[in-house]
Order: structure tokens, then C-alpha cells, then sequence
């Protein structure tokens, strides 16, 4: 085999002449053109930043509205929300009969597994889960990031209000239905009665 001896570059072999400092020119002026603009740096934490509507910061909770039907545990592609529940049983009222609910025990989202996909929001059918823009509840140990309905439920101070409708959208369907007259049956609706209905005569034939 051929040894192959390593060589260092020369210094006479770099470029030399009027195009040696081009490159060197060229990087003082865009210094020169970056220190005569404005800076745009959002000085955190002293200055809250401006964050985009919608933002995903953390899971606020509801716990009215959770009747514990289990959709956000099953639909979770991390398999990060943890609940707990009893049964509870209502007396019966009066011509009626006993009843059971569920109650919520423990509702919990390990945050350190959460990939933020929103899954959940949209699984609920009662409306008990919301986005909050609040975003510092860093820890220092990883399993600190599993917060309780306690603390998922004080989160909900921090949900903003949603944004209005645009005034030449149509009426939601349930506002619709809820300001339509009710129906009117034919006929006297005061008294009750139904409408007469045209008797039918035959026509004379000939010879009758």
C-alpha cells in the first residue's frame, strides 16, 4: 500500500490581491446595515408576550360539565388523561323512580405526554375541556407535569372569551330552532277542534 502523507496548506497558496477582503466587506456592511434598524426582541419575562388567537397552551377543565363519559381517555393518542368516577344514586321523585349519575373523582393530564393535538377538546361533547394561552407551568421534575382537576380547573380563569360571530353569518342552528314559532295545529287551537272535512257528494247520472 502507498502512504499518502498528509500536507498543510501553504499560506502562499491562499488567495491574495483586491478580492481577498471582499468577503470581509461584505459581512461589516450587513453588521453595519442590522445596527440601524429597530430591534424587535420581546423582552420575556418582563414583557408578556402578544400571542396568536387560538393558542394551545395548557388544558383548562370544566368539572360541571364532565358527566364522565369517558370519550377524551379513549380518543387520547397518548393515553395521557387519567379518570376516576363512582356511581351515585338519586332518590326518586315523586311518580318516578331511582337514579344513578356518575361523579367525578380524579381527573388528571400527564403534560409531559401530551402532544397538544387537541383531540380531546374536540371529542367532548358537553364542553368540558378548553384551550388557555397560559403557558408557564414548567417544572423541574417531569413528573410534577401531572396536573390535577384542581389545578386543570383554575386554568379556566385564563380562557379568553370566544371571538364574536361576523355580522353577516348565518344564525346558528339552535338559535334558529329556539325563536321559531311553536306549531299551530289546524283548525280551532283554542277550542280543540279539528277542521271538517269536505264531504263528498256524487254526481247525478243520467236516469237517476
Amino acid at each position: 500500500m502507498l502512504a499518502v502523507e498528509a500536507t498543510q496548506p501553504d499560506d502562499r497558496d491562499r488567495p491574495t490581491g483586491p478580492g481577498a477582503g471582499a468577503g470581509l466587506l461584505r459581512g461589516l456592511a450587513t453588521t453595519a446595515r442590522t445596527l440601524l434598524r429597530p430591534a424587535i426582541t420581546q423582552e420575556y419575562p418582563d414583557v408578556e408576550p402578544e400571542l396568536p388567537p387560538r393558542s394551545r397552551g395548557v388544558i383548562a377543565l370544566v368539572e360541571e360539565n364532565c358527566t364522565v363519559c369517558m370519550l377524551c381517555a379513549r380518543e387520547c393518542p397518548d393515553w395521557c388523561i387519567y379518570i376516576d368516577s363512582h356511581k351515585e344514586t338519586l332518590p326518586a321523585v315523586e311518580g318516578g323512580r331511582e337514579r344513578q349519575r356518575n361523579v367525578l373523582d380524579r381527573f388528571a393530564i400527564d403534560f409531559s405526554l401530551c402532544m397538544y393535538c387537541s383531540i380531546c377538546i374536540e371529542a367532548c361533547p358537553f364542553d368540558a375541556l378548553y384551550w388557555s394561552p397560559q403557558f408557564e407551568y414548567s417544572e423541574l421534575d417531569i413528573r410534577d407535569l401531572l396536573h390535577e382537576k384542581d389545578r386543570l380547573g383554575q386554568w379556566m380563569a385564563t380562557v379568553p372569551p370566544p371571538p364574536a360571530l361576523d355580522e353577516h353569518s348565518a344564525e346558528p342552528a339552535e338559535v334558529t330552532a329556539a325563536n321559531k314559532p311553536p306549531r299551530v295545529p289546524r283548525g280551532d287551537a283554542a277550542a280543540g277542534e279539528r277542521p271538517a272535512r269536505p264531504s263528498r257528494v256524487r254526481p247525478q247520472q243520467d236516469g237517476e
